[in-house]
């Protein structure tokens, strides 16, 4: 089952879904790469801060699938924003990752006003032109952000020549951010989704489950082909073999506009982290 790949700003291509490692540590996390690998998932999201890197390494060289065919990306955590700080780390994370190169490479979260009174803007474009450098130094393929709203966008997109190739943010049913999916789409930035599946407070909500039963899939594979049919791109984990196979069979239906909207509107009753005021 082969997955669709689009392409970014970069030229690379990108696979539709991938497997996020986000709180997967050791023997755990090098088994869930190994077997998403083994189930067809060729796109690996990982970060500095996950603290997996050599286990996501690990995984990917005992898969026998050839580099070349694995989209991997990892993140520079906030401690090391700026330009020689964010060089180091990507550095250290090709060491621990054991590869000559990313697919892609995103600045976690933007350092805000809240951290960094007048000095916010300077120290993302600081983080950027390093990651300008490492691109066309070829160890990123592909560089993008996370967690960056418009206005980190735009600072970075009026102040430099490279736009952000993806930028990753908490996007799911009831937390929608369609102005900014707007602002992605018309710059032509592929929107990656963590947390698809509302931090696993929506596989049981009522709601998607009647739609589960509806089109006789499971909660989560709703919440996936949701993420899929508004033009992102779903990071999804699972420990559990079975689910991470399941995850992956969502082509064969398609959620109509009046089901989507319905996801839409759901009220998850969640509270998320706003980089604007985020403290670590």
């Amino acid at each position: 089952m082969g997955l669709k790949k689009i392409k970014l700003l970069s030229g690379e291509f990108i696979p539709e879904i991938g497997y996020g490692t986000y709180l997967e540590k050791g023997v755990d996390c090098y088994n869930g790469v190994l077997e998403a690998l083994k189930a067809g998932y060729r796109h690996i999201d990982t970060a500095a801060f996950y603290g997996n890197e050599e286990e996501v390494g690990k995984a990917i060289r005992d898969s026998n699938v050839p580099r070349e065919e694995i989209f991997v990306t990892t993140k520079v955590w906030n401690t090391d924003r700026d330009y020689e700080k964010a060089k180091k780390s990507l550095e250290e994370s090709l060491e621990r990752l054991g590869l000559d190169y990313v697919d892609l490479l995103l600045i976690h979260w933007p350092a805000n006003e809240k951290q960094f009174p007048g000095k916010s803007n300077e120290i993302n474009l600081d983080t950027w032109k390093a990651f300008i450098e490492l691109y066309k130094e070829g160890k990123a393929k592909s560089i993008g952000v996370s967690n960056f709203y418009l206005h980190h966008l735009k600072n970075l997109i009026n102040n430099s020549e490279i736009t952000p190739m993806v930028d990753q943010i908490e996007l799911h049913p009831g937390y929608m951010h369609e102005e900014l999916l707007e602002f992605l789409k018309s710059h032509q930035i592929i929107c990656e989704a963590w947390s698809p599946l509302g931090r696993g407070n929506l596989l049981t909500n009522q709601t998607v489950i009647n739609l589960a039963n509806k089109y006789n899939k499971t909660p989560a594979q709703i919440l996936i082909k949701f993420i899929l049919q508004i033009g992102a791109i779903p990071l999804v984990k699972s420990k559990n073999k079975l689910r991470i196979k399941e995850n992956l069979d969502i082509n064969d239906f398609e959620i109509s506009s009046e089901d989507l909207d319905i996801l839409k509107r759901i009220d998850t009753g969640i509270s998320y982290k706003n980089p604007d005021f985020i403290d670590f």
